[in-house]
């Protein structure tokens, strides 16, 4: 009796039902029993009987065509399967339960339990088992453009869902809105097709009457399904269609870096229409051939003045064979005849006057200014040169700019020439020198012509540099007591003057003669040889690069290594050299001072020159 009343407590229990036998016999079977296609179902059977009583058999049916077919059964021997197309894929759990593997679309069927006790007599009862299925779903979009009509409907996309149980359902949005076929607008087609796997595939077709504004607008699909029980939804990715449409508008832009060209700009002229895809662009120059402009832009590096002008852009839609057009101007700054008068002239001579004019011609205002060695001369055309010198001798340059272009300047030079006698640096009034030794000496002179240096001692070897109306003479000697009585004088000369230096000489004091060494001190004998040698390499080498500094010009009229003397600077790299020969005896040695001299080693004496206008 207690095991009686537990079965019915259990009954009452479970979402089922309980049907009772004749004799007390109770059974419980659930009314829904959902499962995954692929997986395994499990529909519940339990029972309970009188405490006098046993089970008999215990059996499953399924219904087809309101026929019952029995597929399994059970009693106190064992478990029988009957033959079914389930025969393979179903059995019977401990607890009566009936278990299908590898549930199909196929086993969505109502399931009958029936328990047998004897005289307790029979129950049974049904159970419905809801197979599912989610589906896989795509979305294929028209690979073509779509052209927009007023008139008819374009295929948009195609939304398939795909083998899924039980059939699904498929809407379409636009921009977040449901659409629905309305028969004016928009038109979507379905079909459901049943597979050979007794799955279900669903396609929907869109189509809709396209306009230009559809170019920004989203699709896509959503696919609503039942999945165990529970109501589920997929949707694919969010596309935009190709819209197809012809130009309305044209625009025609000049592109460059700033507002107004100058010549030598890289300048683009870019065309762009609405239309899709994009026309074919034709851009030409007023009535010339067309220009090469792929993609309707046409790049013109390094512009010039010719490349001003009126420029058009033209784009033909096909289908409509409508024409649109538009042109731009084009306005390139210049500045052109750049002018000096006079270009060439005669040489001026010293205390006349020169007046200079530079004229060009330009697209907009011009500024002019002459320019000296960078320093600005005078502002406008005109250029005087009053009362000129050898030192107005040089270039002058005329610069013209633009105000209002940035970066817009061109210029041209002229040289002026000037006649004059020669102009020696200064006047030495007297020099230390030494005996013996190898005394160098300087003379720069300035005219036009070139003027001729002379040295008033034969002997020794002269060497002469040349630039425009610039001699630079040098003169290495040796110092006898003639020279020393008589000494030394530098004339330039051409046919306009001359002019002229003396060198006076004296001769330099004795030093103290050197100490001797004490024999204590022989051990620092070695030291004192090393400085020795150092500072005699070190005096040859400075001696090395004061006489390179000499060859090149770098030093002024003056002796060698002592007071500097200004050069002009006019005309740098227009040298000349020239090198006259005495034979020297070859008595210059190792201890040869800075300026070539012999001096020994106990001699600290100066060597002073004073150069004076």
């Amino acid at each position: 009796m207690a095991r009686w009343r537990l079965a019915l407590l259990g009954c009452l229990v479970l979402a089922g039902f309980c049907s009772k036998g004749a004799d007390g016999l109770e059974l419980h079977v659930p009314k829904v029993v959902e499962a995954e296609v692929g997986k395994e179902a499990s529909i519940a059977c339990n029972f309970s009987i009188p405490e006098n009583s046993t089970y008999a058999y215990i059996k499953w049916f399924y219904m087809e065509k309101n026929e019952r077919k029995e597929i399994l059964s059970k009693n106190q021997v064992g478990v029988e399967h009957k033959e079914s197309d389930m025969k393979e894929r179903i059995d019977m759990s401990d607890s009566f339960a009936l278990i299908i593997s590898k549930v199909t679309p196929k086993d969505a069927k109502t399931y009958l339990c029936q328990v047998g006790a004897g005289s307790a007599g029979f129950a049974e009862k049904q159970a419905e088992l809801r197979v599912s299925k989610a589906p896989d779903t795509s979305v294929t979009v028209a690979s073509e453009g779509i052209g927009a009509s007023k008139d008819e409907l374009s295929k948009i996309a195609t939304c398939i869902s795909q083998n899924g149980y039980p059939t699904p359902s498929i809407t379409w949005y636009k921009d977040q809105h449901p659409l629905e076929s309305n028969g004016a607008d928009t038109d979507i087609r379905k079909a459901v097709t049943r597979e050979s796997s007794g799955l279900f595939t669903v396609s929907s077709i869109l189509f809709q009457r396209v306009t230009k504004e559809d170019r920004h607008a989203f699709y896509h699909c959503q696919v609503d399904y039942h999945m165990m029980g529970v109501n589920q939804t997929s949707q694919t990715d969010r596309f935009q269609i190709k819209v197809l449409y012809p130009s309305e508008n044209i625009s025609f832009v000049i592109d460059s870096p700033s507002k107004e060209l100058k010549e030598g700009d890289l300048v683009t002229l870019r065309c762009e229409a609405d239309g899709n895809p994009e026309p074919d662009y034709t851009i030409f120059r007023e009535e010339d051939e067309p220009l090469d402009a792929p993609y309707g832009e046409l790049t013109l590096e390094h512009v010039t003045k010719e490349d001003s002008g009126l420029y058009y852009c033209r784009v033909t839609d096909f289908d409509s064979m409508k024409e649109l057009e538009a042109n731009v101007s084009l306005s390139v700054n210049y500045i052109d005849g750049l002018t000096i008068t006079p270009e060439h002239h005669e040489a001026l001579k010293e205390g006349e006057d020169m007046h200079l004019t530079c004229d060009a011609k330009g697209s907009k205002h011009l500024e002019f200014k002459w320019k000296r060695k960078g320093k600005v001369m005078a502002r406008g055309k005109k250029l005087s040169l009053l009362n000129v010198t050898h030192e107005t001798l040089g270039n002058y340059s005329c610069v013209v700019t633009m105000p209002e272009v940035a970066g817009l300047t061109q210029s041209k030079h002229v040289f002026v020439n000037v006649y004059s006698k020669p102009s020696l640096t200064g006047e030495v009034h007297q020099e230390y020198v030494q005996l013996n030794e190898l005394a160098s000496f300087s003379c720069i002179a300035v005219a036009v012509p070139k003027a001729a240096i002379l040295w008033s001692s034969p002997n020794g070897t002269s060497g002469h540099w040349h630039r425009t109306g610039h001699v630079n003479s040098t003169l290495q000697i040796r110092v006898t007591p003639e020279l020393l009585r008589s000494g030394l004088n530098c004339t330039a000369q051409n046919n306009l003057g001359m002019a002229e230096h003396h060198f006076r000489l004296q001769k330099r004091p004795e030093t103290t003669p050197p100490t001797r060494i004490d024999p204590q001190t022989q051990e620092s004998r070695g030291v004192i040889i090393v400085a020795v040698v150092v500072g005699i390499l070190v005096i040859a080498v400075l001696g090395a690069v004061l006489y390179f500094l000499h060859k090149k010009g770098k030093l002024p009229c003056k002796r060698s290594g002592k007071q500097e003397i200004t050069r002009p600077e006019a005309h740098k790299d227009e040298i000349v050299v020239e090198v006259k020969s005495d034979k020297l005896p070859e008595e210059a040695g190792l201890l040869q001072g800075i300026n070539g001299e012999k001096r020994s080693a106990g001699d600290q004496g100066e060597k002073y020159i004073d150069l004076r206008n």
